[in-house]
């Protein structure tokens, strides 16, 4: 079983702090719906599904020598 599917959703600062990014950066990716979020009534998480996800979209791999 891989460590997401047994982690918690992580609120917008946990998030922030996962991605190295700043809080404004992830509330502002919420409100375009750049990453998926759960509401639980005023609460926001975002499942570390979501965080795997944006990692992997973002990961360029290194070129190899020409």
């Amino acid at each position: 079983m891989s460590q997401s599917a047994i982690s918690k959703p992580r609120t917008v600062p946990q998030a922030a702090e996962d991605l190295s990014l700043s809080i404004p950066t992830i509330r502002a990716w919420i409100g375009a719906r750049k990453i998926g979020v759960i509401r639980l009534g005023r609460a926001v998480r975002i499942p570390p599904s979501e965080i795997d996800r944006l990692l992997r979209d973002g990961f360029t791999p290194a070129e190899r020598n020409r």
